[in-house]
C-alpha cells in the first residue's frame, strides 16, 4: 500500500512539472482544491496505464526495442501519456495533452521527475 501512495505522489508531482513547464499539456479546475484533485485521479489514471498497458505495448514491440536501442521508449511513454489523457477525457477530468510531439517532451520530462522522486521519497518499511 505504500508503494502504490509514493508511486501516486510521484507520478502527480511529475505530472505537475510537466503541466508547468508544457503549455499544452492543460489541467485546469474552477480552484485549487479541484485541480489537486483532478491531479490526483490523472496519476492513478497514468499508474494504471504504466501498469497495465505499457508492459503490452513493450512486449509486443520488443524487436523495436533492440532495432532502435531503446529510443522506442520515448515513444512507448508518449503514447502512455496520450492515452492517459485520453482516458482522462472520458472521466470527464479537465486534463488534455494537446499533440503526439509535446506528449513526447512531456514524457520525458515526468521520466526524469518521476525518477528523482522515486530518489527522494522513502519507499520501504
Amino acid at each position: 500500500m505504500k508503494h502504490f501512495l509514493v508511486k501516486t505522489i510521484a507520478n502527480a508531482a511529475a505530472l505537475a512539472v510537466a503541466i508547468w513547464l508544457l503549455k499544452d499539456i492543460t489541467l485546469t479546475g474552477e480552484n485549487t482544491g479541484r485541480k489537486i484533485l483532478t491531479l490526483i485521479l490523472v496519476a492513478l489514471i497514468f499508474g494504471l496505464v504504466n501498469f497495465i498497458v505499457k508492459p503490452v505495448v513493450k512486449l509486443l514491440s520488443f524487436p523495436l526495442f533492440i532495432l532502435t536501442l531503446g529510443l522506442i521508449t520515448l515513444v512507448v511513454n508518449a503514447l502512455m501519456l496520450l492515452l492517459t489523457s485520453w482516458l482522462a477525457g472520458k472521466a470527464d477530468l479537465a486534463f488534455h495533452v494537446g499533440s503526439f510531439w509535446t506528449a513526447l517532451l512531456g514524457g520525458v520530462i515526468i521520466s526524469v521527475v518521476a525518477w528523482a522522486m522515486h530518489m527522494i521519497l522513502p519507499d520501504e518499511d
